[in-house]
């Protein structure tokens, strides 16, 4: 009955001592932006955020001086690649990027597609790396993009190669930020994934593109990350489903080893 108590007190005490709203308007400011292309104003953020302008104001001042954000010509702000730069920076994200695009280089040469890797941040996944395929027609995904990880390919794999209770917190702050319930069949979705080891699945945003998707393990054998190729089904395809499936896979364990990792197989 104590513990009930304690464990209920605790939220309460922490959010009203480290309540920090300036951070939170910037916060939010930038969360904003980071879902409108062509930017918005000053007095477009404000009533988005149902903040005075006054407020907002000062806010902008500070990102933009900081390099997070830039005006525009027609008074919008909007963001800058700061962000992105900084993911890029961080030092496992760097290997991980420069150990996986010599591969997804070859991967295209290979297939004739396009392959990209893609990440969970949050309720999203974000676009690491991305070759275009070496063909004069072709599809592929934009470098830095991101897409709300029920609706990726990559999204799927990621999620079921992570342990129980990553995978619960991934879940979680998904339903938060996104308001929706998990789907009913997740669980099945994703133990069928594990037994695969990839993930062969029309894409579920455009028509006539079968998405291959496989993981990167970190060195827990838990997924880091995935490569996928967006596969085009062109009239006589060098390379089929199946066997660009097993380049995939052999493409993804080479990154995998070479940042560290070790897959589920190898635990």
């Amino acid at each position: 009955m104590v513990a009930r108590k304690t464990t209920k007190a605790a939220p309460k005490l922490a959010k009203n001592t480290y309540a920090t709203p300036a951070l939170e308007k910037g916060l939010d400011v930038i969360e904003l932006l980071a879902h409108q292309p062509s930017g918005l104003s000053k007095s477009d953020i404000s009533r988005h955020l149902n903040r005075t302008v006054s407020e907002i104001f000062r806010m902008l001042i500070c990102l933009e001086r900081r390099g997070y954000i830039a005006q525009t010509d027609s008074d919008r702000y909007a963001l800058t690649l700061k962000l992105f730069s900084l993911v890029q920076e961080h030092p496992p994200t760097e290997r991980l990027i420069t150990e996986a695009l010599p591969v997804i280089h070859r991967v295209t040469q290979q297939i004739e597609q396009s392959c990209h890797m893609g990440i969970i941040e949050g309720a999203q996944v974000t676009i690491l790396a991305q070759v275009n395929a070496p063909t004069r027609v072709g599809f592929y995904v934009k470098l830095g993009s991101t897409v709300d990880l029920m609706e990726a390919a990559s999204g799927y794999v990621i999620l079921a190669h992570l342990g129980d209770q990553e995978l619960e917190r991934t879940l979680t702050e998904w339903k938060r930020v996104t308001g929706k319930k998990v789907p009913e069949d997740l669980k099945k979705h994703l133990s069928r994934i594990r037994r695969q080891g990839h993930e062969i699945q029309p894409s579920y945003l455009v028509r006539g593109v079968v998405n291959i998707s496989c993981p990167i393990f970190d060195q827990r054998a838990s997924a880091i990350g995935a490569l996928t190729v967006p596969y085009i089904q062109y009239n006589e395809p060098k390379i089929d489903l199946a066997e660009g499936s097993k380049i995939l896979k052999q493409a993804c364990m080479e990154i995998t080893h070479a940042i560290g990792g070790k897959s589920p197989a190898d635990s």
